[in-house]
């Protein structure tokens, strides 16, 4: 009996935490007015309208029809978010190799100021960065949201990958340099294949931030460069919100950090299965 009631609770949280994302995918196919239903519709004719929309670019409303360019708002968040994430490796590799093998007075006071970056307020950061912007030329540009980003996304990459250094022996670096290996060629040949699961898991939950942030891209650039996240404001009108459209974006926006779960997800595995053979 205990053992049917477990699984009972399981499902009914499974269910719990399942129901909003199956609500969102079936919004997409819906129009507004059965999104706006009372009581909710779970039995309805799908549409294919709004995705249409986010594709011709042509948002309808009682007041006319509104041009907007998601797909390049998409490829924004593409350029923007994995140019973010790939400076970050190379940077962050690196800094994260040292803290972990190099004793040095402060480095683990660097290692957290460089954390403290990400838990910073936004605004904080923002109403200078955004002068400086201005005056050097970065404002609207990629270049300038990749390297604001490196707030976000450098952080995480420095510590996560920090750690699986540490869980690394030196002594396999040792014995490939009394091999005839350089300081390069054992960091390049040994270590680093060593720690590519938490470098997949680094890179993912990086550019899974860098995808999410609004307020970095709302701030530093316009319509020229801004990301998926700040083009949904565009989709609450004068005639109200498009709900379905909006929806229809998010499911269209999921699709890349579906996709780089997936390839991450054999880093990750193969990563635990080497970890579990021993001696």
């Amino acid at each position: 009996m205990r053992k049917w009631l477990a699984h009972l609770v399981l499902i009914a949280i499974y269910l719990f935490f399942l129901l909003p994302l199956y609500w969102v995918v079936a919004m997409s196919f819906m129009t507004n007015q059965q999104i706006l239903t009372y009581p909710p519709q779970f039995a309805f004719s799908p549409t294919l309208a709004n995705y249409k929309a986010l594709v011709l670019g042509q948002l309808g409303g009682g007041v006319g029809t509104l041009q907007v360019d998601y797909l390049h708002n998409f490829v924004n968040s593409l350029i923007v978010s994995c140019g973010a994430v790939g400076l970050s490796l190379v940077a962050g590799i690196p800094a994260a190799y040292a803290l972990a093998r190099f004793r040095f007075r402060g480095a683990d006071n660097w290692a957290f100021t460089l954390l403290s970056f990400r838990f910073a307020p936004a605004l904080l950061i923002l109403i200078p960065l955004l002068q400086i912007y201005q005056s050097v030329g970065l404002y609207n540009t990629y270049w300038g949201l990749i390297l604001a980003y490196q707030l976000i996304t450098l952080p995480f990459i420095v510590w996560i990958v920090r750690g699986y250094f540490e869980d690394v022996s030196p002594e396999l670096e040792f014995a490939a340099r009394l091999d005839g290996y350089g300081w390069w060629r054992s960091f390049w040949h040994v270590s680093l294949p060593l720690v590519k699961p938490g470098v997949a898991a680094a890179a993912l939950l990086a550019f899974i931030y860098a995808w999410n942030n609004f307020i970095f891209a709302l701030v530093l650039g316009s319509s020229d460069v801004q990301p998926v996240t700040v083009a949904t404001l565009s989709f609450m009108t004068a005639s109200g919100i498009q709900y379905g459209v909006i929806a229809a974006a998010l499911v269209i926006s999921v699709v890349p950090i579906l996709l780089l779960a997936v390839y991450a997800q054999r880093f990750l595995v193969r990563g635990l299965s080497m970890g579990a053979i021993k001696g």
